[in-house]
């Protein structure tokens, strides 16, 4: 995986991640949405990064 591709998904999950924890306040349903969409944004970093090396 290229290096910006990389800190695009490290970015982007610090960001959901975040947004999660300040929602945690205001929505409790708000948070849970942003944390599972957190989780999925990290497996699909995960994915992509298995699928773009050479075997």
């Amino acid at each position: 995986m290229s290096k910006g591709l990389s800190l695009w998904f490290a970015v982007s999950s610090i960001v959901l991640l975040a947004a999660a924890a300040i929602s945690i306040s205001y929505n409790g349903f708000l948070a849970v949405g942003l944390g599972i969409l957190s989780i999925f944004n990290i497996g699909w970093g995960f994915i992509i990064k298995a699928k773009r090396r050479p075997s």
